[in-house]
């Protein structure tokens, strides 16, 4: 760096890399946030898939976007609008315009500006900053491709696979943006093609070429900028997405019980990637098995929950759908199984890509008969750890199927992850049937203090026992139709759900005084948190209480919603939790904020409503 060069210090920064679907944004995007997360900043991050699977190179519909929000102090969202964008062709820069701020950074690839590209952007003239209103020395414009192509002249690599480097040369370039070091991003890319040592060197050295463009033109339209950790941590960090985290988070599960891990699945986007993770780890005791259909991959799971296994299937909300057949198999036989439900939007195929929470009522109620299950949702991508972890303790001790709520927005996001010590966890205890027991056991017999029925795992000699569909006797475990049995059982099953003792609900902010108190669960956390913030920096007397554990609901819930003057349930569906509070507080009738556009909450806007609703 040179010394001439001013270093100014940020709090926070967010950046967004865009361009066509297989220009490699994703990948920039994630190295750019391991890179800071392994400096101690705080990150979170925000990919924004298209919804075709390749849409035409160029095309208004086929652009991918990565946003990362960095700061020195805690961060909770990946940002409204971005201080930098990286747009790779004219048709990000057209689409993606829109995410940044004014004023901010636009580095452009010169060579995706043609007229052909302006064309498919639908461009009405060659001056495309002009139409846009975009100030030209705002703008970072660079000839990306063809000094892609320079750089890798003498690697003998054809002109396509020099194209796919493109995004590296821009990720270098917002590296010395903000004075990042790049060994963290030759390890990751050295690890990530260590099967293919020339490709990972052919992008190393395109890095190289970016910063190097960067540091020698001192082409910012401002100065290097560097965000110091103010908080630090001592211990291992990892930028860590809500998928990869809910899959290390049953594989602690697992271990902490002493059980074998199986995973049933059916790939569906966006749920996918917790098959793919858990099936590099048969080392560690587990089994995936990717089934014909999601009605399969949910029966098998509870075939190896009958085995003695942790069962889990994961889905999202159409597969929640097909499965709910065997969902209430489950909860019927009285076992231990957990549902991934990785939400996106609906309803039928609708936005794959996106992100809403509109699977909660589906959770709750999609089964027929008396079905109660009990159902968390997770609150960030580095919790989804802690919530699968909490999802599976509770099937195991509780004999019971689980559904664990994540969605797009935080299974396809990252955080800073800090490796956890696992000595530290709660012990996993599951009701074994005692051996006392013996010659005196039947299935449906249980501990009168939680209702929970004990579990015989085949192959204990004298503990042979057959489940099934057909409601059963509470004495002797045979097929019953008898009228007041069937009560009895229906209402045993709820009573086991409802003794489950979850964690009180945390009230944030101004939680003695607070004029509003904003409601939310599962992922929009970090916007409804940053919304607060915001708030109470302007002096007003704001709380909120994000629910983790929606069923059974905390013992504090109603205290807590009854509390406040003005209660307000914002969530990315049209009501549903709103909805089932109101069945569960007696004179809970609460303000609410409701949108289901596949995109996260945009703090601004929260913001504005909940000023609204203080004004009323």
């Amino acid at each position: 760096m040179s010394d001439e060069l001013e270093i100014k210090e940020l709090e926070e920064v967010v950046v967004r890399f865009s361009g066509d679907s297989g220009d490699g944004m994703q990948l920039a995007g994630n190295i750019f946030s391991t890179v800071s997360a392994t400096v101690g900043n705080s990150i979170s991050t925000f990919p924004d898939y298209p919804a075709d699977i390749r849409a035409p190179q160029g095309s208004l519909t086929g652009v991918s976007g990565f946003q990362v929000h960095i700061g020195a102090g805690q961060v909770y969202t990946p940002g409204d609008l971005c201080d930098v964008l990286v747009a790779m062709n004219a048709a990000a820069l057209k689409t993606q315009y829109r995410y940044a701020k004014p004023g901010a950074a636009i580095i452009i690839d010169t060579d995706s500006f043609g007229p052909k590209d302006l064309e498919k952007a639908a461009f009405k003239t060659n001056d495309y900053l002009g139409e846009m209103g975009i100030d030209p020395d705002r703008v970072i414009a660079c000839p990306i491709t063809q000094m892609v192509k320079d750089c890798l002249a003498d690697t003998g690599m054809d002109v396509k696979a020099m194209y796919k480097s493109r995004n590296m040369f821009a990720l270098g370039l917002v590296c010395w943006l903000f004075d990042r070091d790049l060994d963290v991003a030759f390890n990751y890319l050295k690890e990530k093609f260590a099967k293919k040592a020339g490709v990972a060197e052919a992008n190393i050295k395109v890095i190289k070429a970016g910063y190097d463009y960067g540091h020698n033109t001192h082409s910012s339209v401002a100065n290097v900028y560097r965000i110091e950790t103010k908080n630090k941590v001592a211990g291992r960090y990892m930028d860590i997405t809500g998928n990869k985290a809910t899959a290390y988070g049953f594989i602690a599960a697992a271990e902490k019980a002493g059980l074998k891990l199986y995973l049933g699945s059916y790939p569906i986007t966006p749920a996918t990637d917790v098959l793919h993770e858990l099936s590099k780890h048969k080392s560690l005791g587990v089994t995936t098995v990717q089934c014909e259909d999601e009605i399969a991959g949910c029966a098998s799971a509870l075939g190896a929950s009958f085995a003695g296994a942790l069962g889990v299937t994961s889905t999202s909300g159409p597969g929640i759908c097909l499965k709910s057949e065997a969902m209430n198999l489950a909860v019927i036989m009285e076992l231990p199984l957990v549902v991934l439900d990785v939400q996106r939007g609906g309803p039928a195929t609708g936005l794959p890509t996106k992100s809403e929470q509109t699977d909660l009522l589906q959770c709750l109620f999609g089964r027929n008969g008396e079905s109660p299950m009990p159902v968390i949702a997770a609150i960030s991508p580095t919790d989804c750890f802690d919530a699968a972890y909490q999802a599976s303790k509770m099937a195991l001790e509780h004999m019971t199927p689980v559904i664990l709520m994540t969605d797009a927005y935080i299974a396809n996001g990252s955080g800073a992850f800090k490796l956890p010590d696992l000595s530290k966890y709660p012990e996993i205890k599951p009701p074994y049937v005692p051996e006392e027991l013996k010659g005196k056991w039947a299935p449906y017999l249980r501990n009168e203090d939680t209702k929970v029925r004990y579990w015989a795992v085949p192959g204990r000699e004298g503990f042979e026992h057959i489940l099934g569909g057909l409601e059963k006797d509470n004495q002797t475990g045979a097929i019953s139709t008898n009228p007041e049995n069937h009560d009895l059982m229906t209402r045993l099953r709820k009573e086991k759900v409802d003794k489950i003792q979850v964690p009180d609900l945390e009230v944030l902010g101004d939680k003695d005084d607070a004029d509003l108190l904003i409601v939310g669960f599962g992922g929009t956390y970090g916007h409804l948190h940053a919304a607060m913030d915001e708030m109470r920096a302007t002096g007003k007397k704001v709380a909120m209480a994000q629910f983790k554990y929606i069923n059974p609901l905390p013992a504090n819930t109603a205290e807590v919603l009854k509390k406040y003057k003005k209660v307000v349930v914002a969530e990315q569906n049209m009501g549903q939790l709103a909805s089932w509070l109101r069945m569960k507080v007696d004179g809970f009738v609460p303000y609410q904020f409701n949108q289901v556009k596949g995109q996260p909450f945009v703090v601004s806007e929260l913001v504005k409503a909940f000023e609204d609703i203080l004004k009323k």
